[in-house]
């Protein structure tokens, strides 16, 4: 490896297996040297090795917790350098939060964090539901979204987030309940209502990747109706986004696609079939609720500020917005 390379704090976490809140602690000791490009933290590889040589030496005898706390200070035991909304901040800017999922809403809370926490970097990773979920267990984003059904209890999210965040108690906060439903084309001259219609061999679909929500609730819906996968002309086909799908059937590339009914409103030449409405929930971390930052993103999800703006863009339900559904 280039010994000259630098690293993010993600990938020296990675490296060294330990958290990323524990590398930000050792930056903040000073025992691991780091700089700034921009707002981004970064590590030269030659001082991780360093680092890593001095504890087999011994030269230096760590002793530091993966609390997920250790980066926050009460208000109590802190100058007051930034106040917004009765919390206090001192220099954090070498602090990340990384929101996995796709929704535009997503792309609009992240903007409410930067503003409450101007010295966080907020990032996005637009990955599907179930990767989501797997990226919030092995610590590689800070909150993940979700809408995963379960054919056999007929519900969202919990048990899926039981599944793949195991031994970790975790909060789901309500985002919106959106309408999932087919893309067709103006008129649905093929007369597509229903999963069994697109076994049709005049027909042509357009599918989401494994690991997307709407895969996961077109795989188990087949799976309820004893329905081949492989009866089904383009389910190998995939795209990487609702819009994306929409956008196949209309420009008439397929005949049917599946998505949520905010993406049909955006997209003139396809008419939209409603299939069932979906809950769609944050998951965070039930320890990290200790951490003031992650109280106040629930805080901005029941205000009003951010439920008019949402109510402003339309195609969502947000009478739960904000609301804890449940704790695993």
């Amino acid at each position: 490896m280039d010994l000259k390379s630098s690293l993010t704090p993600l990938e020296v976490s990675e490296l060294l297996k330990i958290t990323k809140n524990t590398v930000y602690e050792l930056i903040k000791r000073g025992e691991l040297p780091s700089y700034k490009i921009g707002k981004k933290i970064r590590i030269d590889m030659h001082d991780v090795e360093e680092y890593i040589r001095n504890q087999k030496i011994g030269s230096k005898q760590l002793k530091y917790t993966e609390s997920q706390n250790n980066t926050f200070e009460s208000k109590a035991n802190m100058p007051k350098q930034k106040t917004h909304n009765s919390i206090t901040l001192s220099n954090q800017s070498t602090n990340e939060i990384i929101i996995s999922g796709q929704d535009i809403l997503l792309d609009i809370l992240a903007r409410y964090i930067e503003e409450l926490y101007p010295d966080f970097t907020v990032l996005r990773s637009y990955k599907g539901s179930y990767n989501g979920l797997y990226d919030l267990y092995n610590n590689k984003v800070s909150i993940a979204s979700c809408h995963l059904w379960d054919g056999d209890n007929d519900n969202y999210n919990v048990d899926y987030v039981k599944r793949l965040v195991p031994g970790t108690s975790c909060v789901l906060i309500n985002l919106a309940y959106r309408l999932q439903g087919f893309y067709v084309a103006k008129g649905n001259p093929l007369n597509i209502k229903s999963f069994e219609d697109l076994i049709n061999n005049k027909i042509n679909f357009v599918n989401r990747e494994k690991g997307s929500g709407v895969r996961v609730l077109l795989d188990e819906k087949l799976r309820l109706l004893n329905i081949d996968p492989n009866c089904i002309n383009g389910y190998y086909n995939e795209e990487t986004s609702h819009l994306a799908v929409a956008s196949t059937v209309g420009r008439g590339d397929a005949n049917v696609g599946i998505g949520n009914k905010k993406a049909s409103m955006q997209v003139e030449t396809i008419d939209f079939i409603p299939i069932q409405t979906e809950r769609y929930d944050l998951i965070i971390k039930k320890s990290d609720l200790n951490n003031p930052i992650y109280q106040n993103i629930i805080s901005i999800l029941s205000s009003d500020k951010f439920k008019n703006e949402l109510q402003g863009i339309g195609g969502y339900d947000l009478k739960d917005l904000g609301k804890i559904i449940a704790t695993t």
